[in-house]
C-alpha cells in the first residue's frame, strides 16, 4: 500500500513537473528567420574602435549580414539605451549604475576608448531599419517592465524582424499579456555551475525552466555549455522547443552547440561560411 502511495506521489510530482515545463506550442516554425543567420552578440564589435552595443558595431554587423543580439535598459529620466552591465565601470570606467544616471549624464562617458558612447535604442534601430533580424534582451536592472513598455512603444510600428529575450520571466508573462503576438524567448543557465550567488528557489526554477508555464516562452536562450541539462533536453525533444546557443566564442563551441541548437549568438571570432543546418539528435 505504501509502495502504491508513494508511485502515485512520483507521477502525480513528474506529471506537475512537465506541466511547469510546458512552453508556447502554437507557434511552431516562428523562429524560421532566426535560423538563417549568426547572431552577432552585442553587435560585430572590437572593443577597440567598434565597442560592444555601439552604433559603430551595429553598422559592422548589419554591412556583414549578421543578425543582431543587444540589449535594452533604461536611464534614471526614462531613454531606453543599448548598454549590458548595471554599472559603468567596466565599459566607461566610472562607478555608477546606469539606471541611477539620466541620459544626460551618460553623454559625457565614451566606450572603453573609442570615440564611440552608449546608444540610444531609436538611433540603433534607425541602423538595423529592418535589414537584419534582432534578438532584444530586455535587462532585468532598475524596473524590468517599465524598460519592456519604453521598449515596446519604438516596436510597436516597427515591421523588421525581431524578438525579446530576457533572465526574468516576468517581463515575458507581461508581453504574453500585452504584446501576444511578440516572439519572446526565456534566457537561462545553469545557475548550479555557474556559481551564481541566486537564491536556491531561483537556482532551482530557472536553471530548470520551471516558470515556462507562466512565460509561455517560444524559445529558450541556454548557455550551451550546459546543452544537456535535462529540463533543456525535456523542452527540446518533448516539446519541440527552439534553442538558442549563448554565447558562442570559438569555431570549435559553435560545432558542438550544433547538436542541439539552432540559432547562434557568437562573439569574439566571425563565423565562416554559411549557416548550416545543425545535425539534430536522434
Amino acid at each position: 500500500m505504501k509502495f502504491l502511495v508513494l508511485l502515485c506521489v512520483v507521477i502525480i510530482l513528474v506529471i506537475l513537473y512537465l506541466l511547469c515545463l510546458k512552453p508556447n506550442r502554437s507557434r511552431t516554425g516562428s523562429m524560421k528567420p532566426f535560423e538563417e543567420v549568426y547572431f552577432a552578440h552585442r553587435g560585430l564589435f572590437d572593443q577597440k574602435l567598434a565597442p560592444e552595443n555601439s552604433l559603430e558595431a551595429f553598422r559592422r554587423a548589419v554591412e556583414g549580414g549578421y543578425g543582431i543580439e543587444l540589449d535594452v535598459q533604461l536611464t534614471a529620466d526614462g531613454q531606453l539605451v543599448v548598454f549590458h552591465d548595471e554599472s559603468l565601470k567596466r565599459m566607461c570606467g566610472v562607478a555608477r549604475k546606469l539606471w541611477k544616471c539620466s541620459y544626460r549624464e551618460i553623454c559625457q562617458y565614451h566606450l572603453l576608448d573609442s570615440g564611440e558612447q552608449i546608444p540610444l535604442f531609436k538611433d540603433v534601430l534607425e541602423i538595423v531599419n529592418g535589414k537584419i533580424p534582432m534578438i532584444i534582451e530586455i535587462k532585468t536592472t532598475g524596473d524590468g517592465i517599465k524598460t519592456a513598455k519604453a521598449l515596446s512603444g519604438y516596436l510597436e510600428n516597427y515591421t523588421g524582424i525581431y524578438c525579446i529575450e530576457s533572465f526574468d520571466p516576468q517581463i515575458l508573462h507581461w508581453y504574453r499579456k500585452h504584446y501576444p503576438k511578440v516572439i519572446r524567448g526565456q534566457l537561462s543557465t545553469n545557475y548550479w555551475l555557474n556559481e551564481s550567488k541566486q537564491p536556491i528557489y531561483v537556482k532551482i526554477g530557472m536553471t530548470n525552466l520551471l516558470t515556462n508555464f507562466y512565460a509561455k516562452p517560444d524559445f529558450i536562450a541556454y548557455n550551451y555549455e550546459y546543452e544537456h541539462q535535462l529540463s533543456l533536453q525535456l523542452c527540446h525533444r518533448l516539446y519541440h522547443t527552439e534553442l538558442a546557443a549563448w554565447t558562442i566564442r570559438s569555431p570549435e563551441a559553435l560545432e558542438q552547440a550544433r547538436k542541439s541548437f539552432r540559432i547562434f549568438i557568437f562573439d569574439g571570432f566571425v563565423p565562416a561560411g554559411k549557416l548550416e543546418k545543425p545535425v539534430q539528435k536522434s
